[in-house]
């Protein structure tokens, strides 16, 4: 196993031991395992961030004229997930100072980095010609920096389900407790926000990378296809918020149904659809 691929499995079990913490600070309300938690969620992503760029130099040193970003492959953009999940779910504690949310979003980045370690070759290959580009940064950046942001305010969303309904039991001892469900409402319409602009960005730059690849900016493959699905969708959520008013539980249930379209653009596309950008 290459050194890299022995930290990012590593870096798996801390943040499960990080998911844990915070799960027991919820529902034992218990403060010192909450901040433990987060010193461990620290800890996941700064492996997670060592791994990545020991990947990256690791593919500079074994294919010589072929270094890349690790970015190009299922395995890698799993990982490339798991840790723009960390730092986002850490940037909405630090911003709202409340630890509960990572009950619900540090398993994410934990279930991502587990599916990652399952795969069968995390070996570093050399790039098809299509994939050697500096759009390949761009765009994969800019999409799972939305993706992210949208697998927190999926979290933040579920959250609110619960919390609906329950707001006089669940008031006391704010800091180990669930936020209101207006602030959770704030914190989802906010998430989805900045996903929803990294995910234009996104496209856009894939359209412009298609262009330079596949000589047209559309080619309405399924990938493509569904990455607009799921964008109308977002878009939906943010008109129907704006022009309607829409709050609470409609925006929730909105954020959750987004969220399994990126889920399926992500994986359904790749396993169940064949085109140009299904893993191989």
């Amino acid at each position: 196993m290459a050194y890299n691929s022995l930290i990012l499995s590593i870096t798996t079990f801390i943040y499960g031991l990080a998911g844990v913490l915070y799960i027991f600070a919820w529902i034992f309300e218990k403060p010192t395992a909450g901040r433990l938690a987060t010193r461990v969620t620290v800890l996941a992503v700064v492996a997670n961030t060592f791994g990545i760029l020991l990947r990256w130099y690791e593919s500079h040193q074994l294919h010589t004229g072929y270094g890349y970003a690790p970015l190009s492959n299922l395995y890698e953009s799993l990982v490339f997930f798991g840790w723009t999940i960390g730092v986002i779910y850490l940037w909405v504690e630090y911003r709202y100072r409340n630890k509960t949310i990572g009950a619900f979003a540090v398993p994410l980045a934990f279930l991502t980095m587990a599916y990652a370690s399952l795969s069968p070759d995390k070996s570093i290959q050399p790039l098809i010609p299509a994939l050697q580009s500096n759009w390949l940064i761009a765009h994969v950046i800019t999409c799972f920096l939305g993706y992210a942001a949208f697998a927190v305010a999926f979290a933040v969303s579920v959250m609110y389900l619960i919390k609906a309904g329950d707001e006089k039991r669940a008031a006391a001892n704010g800091g180990l407790r669930m936020p209101s469900a207006l602030v959770l409402d704030d914190i989802t319409h906010k998430l989805v926000m900045f996903g929803f602009l990294f995910l234009t960005v996104g496209i856009i730059t894939g359209a412009v990378w298609a262009k330079q690849a596949w000589t047209r900016y559309w080619s309405w493959d399924p990938k493509e296809t569904w990455s607009l699905i799921t964008w109308f969708i977002y878009a939906a959520l943010l008109h129907f918020r704006l022009m309607r008013g829409w709050r609470g539980k409609r925006i929730a249930v909105l954020s959750i149904i987004g969220f399994a379209a990126v889920l399926f653009t992500y994986f359904g596309v790749n396993f169940l659809l064949s085109g140009l950008h299904s893993y191989a």
